[in-house]
């Protein structure tokens, strides 16, 4: 949705038909100037259940490093998450990515994406999958058949256990016509293989005019029914609408939204197929671009979040969504270019409020189709299988480092020891020097350090006094000395990087996750198996550079 083309429909305008409406409104005539707009609407059933309407904000995954994940944006948000975009790897490769920024096994070892996932559905914030978006390669445009596309979206299926998915069909990728059958037939296919009480639910994504959809919009619905498709609803992208002077941005959504139930209760009838039980405004959903959009002058505010949610409360839409999660808030005083936008803030300002927090109003159902795990597995823990060390109150940590504690990953927020342990119900966030990942999970690999050859340097002697630059070996894993010492155990530095004299050399990982040198990310120097000695030990030691 973000680094779209800007003015999807530059200058078009609400249609001469809607003004004609206003005018002749005045005389008294409204009734018949709607009519020509758009075929009536029914209001009855009232909607969606209320228990059954839910939001899901889009979070791009590729802007993570670690640090943002790690301070719970995702898990901090009300409903659940749409974590976009899952795209092929390049224009003739068909493996999934995220964004071409990361591989899957990147998203896991780089920053526990897995983990958070699963973190997610355990406390009940239901997660759903979204493919494409306006830039990129999308899987159905790679592969180069439908059985190609069906495996590649059944790995991201299987791998984050998602019931729900989400087709952003946009911009070079809408117009592509020669992907529809592909896509129509891989999910139809996935669809199919799915037992009866486990569904795939495939929500589209789709860009709206004032008008509604456009033809290829209604045209690729049409295909997907037509190709079997069991679509659960079609997403609005209520944005970026190209006019230049909207006088009133929700107003032109709702006008969008109109009309685009209109045409969806048509392809359905044209399509042989019934309305479920709440009308056709059980299919849809509506997702605005919070703050500033890419059209400069169509700005979304607080205000029209509230009106955009209250009219969808009103008509009884599934779902509401926003891109997106990583914008949520007012733009730091350093950021100097107001009025341009930004992919993590939303340029408009927003006090306490979030955006979430609006349109999340009266939107805190649930997804019928969403998995929530209310009983999850109870892993022990075991040095010989964590995929991080078991912490250790005598122990020091620095910061970044990753322990496991109580069947939990936690992730040390500055240089500690000793203490509270990582789960102590009596410290809340800002007082606890750890932060909660998500669970260990059964797929996790144990941690090995970096082996190298045998003999490569000489064995580490506690008697022996090192200076910098020397390198040793204790249990095949080599190590560099940062200052002089003496018996401090170079497996001190798995855990402590800031005092210990030494640093691990990298080398050819004996297996398991986030193997490489202690000076790489934290997911790479915080895994390991705990050192016989995991602090400093008595001995002589320069200090560090810091002192």
């Amino acid at each position: 949705m973000n680094a779209r083309p800007r003015g999807r429909f530059r200058g078009r305008r609400v249609s001469w038909l809607r003004l004609l409406a206003s005018v002749i409104g005045g005389l008294g005539l409204v009734a018949v100037a709607v009519a020509a707009v758009a075929p009536p609407i029914s209001f009855s059933p009232a909607g969606t259940p209320l228990d059954q309407r839910w939001f899901a904000g889009y979070y791009d995954v590729t802007l993570d490093q670690g640090a943002d994940l790690a301070g719970d944006t995702l898990v901090a948000a009300p409903g659940g998450a749409v974590l976009a975009f899952v795209v092929a790897a390049g224009d003739t490769d068909c493996t999934p990515t995220w964004g071409k920024a990361y591989t899957l096994d990147d998203a896991s070892t780089r920053f526990d994406l897995d983990r958070r996932v699963e973190r997610m559905r355990r406390e009940g914030h239901p997660v759903m999958i979204s493919f494409g978006g306006a830039i990129n390669t999308d899987l159905a445009t790679a592969c180069t058949t439908s059985v190609d596309a069906a495996k590649a979206y059944g790995t991201v299926i299987d791998r984050y256990g998602v019931d729900s998915i989400d087709l952003d069909i946009e911009a070079k990728t809408l117009a592509d016509r020669s992907s529809w059958g592909r896509r129509a037939n891989a999910v139809a296919r996935l669809q199919n293989a799915r037992p009866a009480d486990d569904p795939l639910a495939v929500w589209l994504t789709l860009p709206v005019g004032p008008d509604g959809l456009t033809s290829d919009g209604t045209d690729l619905i049409a295909a997907m029914l037509s190709a079997g498709v069991k679509v659960a609803g079609v997403n609005a992208m209520t944005m970026n609408y190209g006019i230049q002077d909207p006088k009133n941005l929700v107003d032109v959504s709702e006008h969008a939204l109109d009309a685009t139930a209109a045409q969806l209760r048509d392809l359905w009838k044209n399509a042989g197929l019934d309305l479920p039980p709440g009308g056709v405004w059980e299919l849809m959903g509506a997702t605005p671009m919070i703050g500033l959009n890419d059209v400069p002058t169509e700005i979304f505010t607080l205000d029209d979040a509230r009106a955009l949610t209250a009219f969808a409360s009103d008509r009884g839409l599934a779902r509401l969504s926003m891109w997106s999660l990583n914008r949520d808030h007012t733009c730091g005083p350093n950021y100097p270019f107001t009025g341009t936008v930004s992919t993590r803030c939303s340029g408009v300002e927003q006090g306490d409020e979030t955006f979430a927090g609006v349109l999340s109003n009266g939107y805190l159902g649930r997804d019928a189709n969403a998995v929530v795990e209310t009983d999850p597995p109870i892993i022990e823990d075991d040095p010989k299988t964590s995929p991080y060390p078991i912490w250790n109150s005598t122990s020091f940590y620095s910061a970044g480092v990753k322990v496991v504690w109580h069947g939990s990953v936690y992730v040390s927020k500055w240089w500690n020891q000793g203490g509270n342990a990582p789960d102590d119900p009596m410290l809340d966030t800002a007082a606890s020097p750890w932060s909660y990942i998500g669970p260990v999970l059964a797929s996790d690999q144990p941690f090995r350090l970096p082996q190298l050859p045998a003999g490569t340097y000489p064995e580490w002697d506690a008697t022996t006094l090192y200076n910098q630059g020397d390198r040793v070996m204790l249990d095949g894993t080599g190590y560099e000395a940062k200052w002089w010492s003496r018996g401090q155990r170079p497996d001190g530095s798995i855990l402590d990087r800031d005092y210990s004299p030494w640093t691990p050399i990298e080398g050819t990982a004996a297996g398991g996750a986030g193997a490489g040198p202690a000076s790489g990310t934290a997911g790479a120097a915080a895994g390991g198996a705990p050192p016989a000695a995991a602090g400093p030990t008595a001995g002589a030691a320069g200090p560090p550079a810091t002192g």
